[in-house]
């Protein structure tokens, strides 16, 4: 399975002044970890892991770094797995947004340095997934993104609960005396009943949604919560489509497209999604020297429905949107105004 020069592991071989010497020297160390030539024969995949114990919104990330692993050796790659900086809203001070470029350059700087001919990206709290989609657009390798999903929901004397419009109107009841310091400590224990990202439209819901709109993910992989067997299995697929693209060499710009991003647009309008997910879509557009269009975006606003009933400006749940068909479903509904030619990762177009 002899590659050319400029894939798998002799990929951006560190400079020594012998190129030669330099694949032998890599060799030489890597083997130390028990790989055989054969194994480092194979396209590699590169899995960012963004898992972190301040960030509960990954905390399936071992899980699904697996099952990456598992797709990655099915289709005959070799799985690399690597940290990057991982944010969590609620614990960085003085707010994630203030890191999202930051972890953008580190996931940029780390696809670089190290050899890999496609890459997965594992993320899902609200930064994190445009901070990777922007990384991996400056980078330009084959890259395909793998969120973490979303927490179950949880329950309060009967009523269904989940973060995070729940949090402000249990804390804004206790606030106004409305309810005891003892039933607010209850629902504390209720408000995130599983790891994952947020189980309302909120950033981490939106940008999800955006990412399979954007064709960055396999199809469905947007709304299958975080500890179901749908999202390990979404998992698996990522990692065997991520040979497919590193053979195909299906770069980044390939797929984020002006079409891609109109499509976006259209999504995040009718999922009624986070106003956060148009300065993540300007930011991950900039990297590909695209602009986005608000006066558009307000055309758009005219015409298009808003489909999912979700809080905060509905009723339901991430959960629910996924058992009522996710993603296919909405972007079957929205068929009539969206560009079919757009290419996904899957090879194929969005129609």
């Amino acid at each position: 399975m002899a590659h050319p020069d400029d894939q798998g592991l002799r990929k951006g071989l560190t400079s020594y002044g012998d190129t030669a010497f330099s694949l032998f020297l890599r060799k030489a160390f890597i083997k130390g970890a028990g790989y055989t030539d054969d194994a480092l024969d194979r396209p590699v995949v590169g899995i960012c892991n963004t898992a972190s114990s301040y960030n509960p919104c990954h905390g399936n990330a071992p899980q699904l770094v697996e099952a990456v692993k598992r797709g990655v050796m099915l289709a005959g790659g070799l799985p690399m797995e690597f940290p990057t900086i991982s944010l969590h809203e609620s614990f960085a001070r003085p707010t994630s947004m203030y890191l999202r470029n930051l972890m953008s350059i580190d996931t940029e700087e780390m696809i670089r340095a190290q050899p890999m001919d496609s890459v997965v990206l594992i993320g899902g709290c609200d930064k994190t997934v445009p901070a990777q989609l922007m990384g991996a657009a400056s980078a330009n390798v084959p890259a395909i993104q793998l969120v973490t999903g979303s927490m179950l929901t949880g329950a309060h004397r009967g009523e269904r609960v989940g973060a995070c419009t729940d949090c402000r109107r249990y804390w804004a009841r206790f606030r106004g005396g409305e309810i005891a310091e003892e039933e607010v400590g209850a629902v504390n224990n209720q408000l995130v009943a599983s790891v994952g990202t947020c189980s309302v439209m909120g950033t981490a819901s939106t940008m999800a949604c955006i990412a399979e709109a954007l064709g960055m993910t396999v199809a469905g992989g947007a709304s299958p919560p975080a500890v179901t067997a749908d999202r390990i299995r979404v998992a698996e697929q990522t990692g065997a489509r991520a040979v497919g693209l590193a053979q195909e060499q299906l770069t980044v710009d390939k797929i984020l497209t002006p079409d891609a991003f109109e499509n976006a647009l259209r999504v995040l309008l009718a999922i009624g999604g986070s106003t956060n997910g148009i300065v993540h879509l300007a930011a991950i557009a900039g990297r590909l020297g695209w602009d986005i269009d608000l006066e558009a975006l307000d055309r758009m606003g005219r015409e298009t429905p808003v489909l999912v009933d979700l809080k905060p400006s509905g009723a339901h749940y991430m959960e629910d949107f996924h058992k009522a068909g996710g993603m296919a479903t909405l972007l079957r509904e929205l068929k009539p105004l969206l560009k079919l030619d757009a290419l996904t990762v899957s090879g194929r177009t969005l129609g």
